[in-house]
């Protein structure tokens, strides 16, 4: 559906698109926009993420220039993620910080930047998500942890080695004695 189309529905399809004709296109306008608004769909990573239909606040200033709108300020959400060492789910909070230009139709940004590389004014509205999508992609870490002194899981048996007992160990044999060791074994069976 296009801006223009969800902007005269009876419903906007998300809280994330943001109609700019209130600004105008006066260079120097400003306009803030702070709201609570449902996360459309899961953002971010494989292992963590802002869930579909989680808080998302936006405390947003949206300034008109000569070449399009420039949006700056903080995007706050809770993630959901599951430990990259000991793999248990825990919940955290994001703040992205977001500074971009959406280029008006037929400016001469948007004439001299690759179309993948310029977010656009589209029928007067902003659809802030792919932005956020993007500047979470960046934000959030590739490698989440439960906590930062995560000890992760033992590599013999796979407990937490946060809740194994102290001095946690296995007696380990070096593989090119194991043949050995277990004839040592046998015979101290047999005697």
């Amino acid at each position: 559906m296009s801006p223009a189309a969800r902007r005269h529905s009876a419903e906007p399809v998300s809280g994330l698109v943001v109609d700019t004709r209130r600004l105008g296109r006066r260079a120097g306008s400003m306009m803030p926009v702070a709201r609570t608004v449902p996360s459309p769909s899961r953002i971010g990573l494989d292992l963590i993420a802002i869930q579909e239909g989680a808080d998302i606040d936006l405390d947003l200033r949206f300034e008109s220039v000569s070449e399009g709108v420039l949006v700056s300020g903080t995007v706050d959400a809770d993630t959901v993620g599951e430990c990259s060492r000991c793999l248990e789910p825990f919940t955290s909070h994001v703040q992205l910080h977001l500074t971009e230009l959406y280029a008006y139709p037929n400016s001469v940004t948007e004439a001299t930047t690759d179309e993948d590389d310029l977010y656009r004014v589209e029928d007067d509205a902003i659809d802030l998500e792919p932005l956020i999508v993007d500047v979470a992609g960046l934000t959030l870490p590739l490698r989440p942890l439960c906590t930062e002194d995560c000890q992760g899981l033992c590599p013999e048996c796979g407990i937490r080695l946060s809740i194994a007992e102290p001095g946690h160990a296995h007696e380990t044999i070096d593989p090119r004695w194991a043949g050995l060791a277990a004839k040592l074994q046998t015979d101290t069976d047999q005697t």
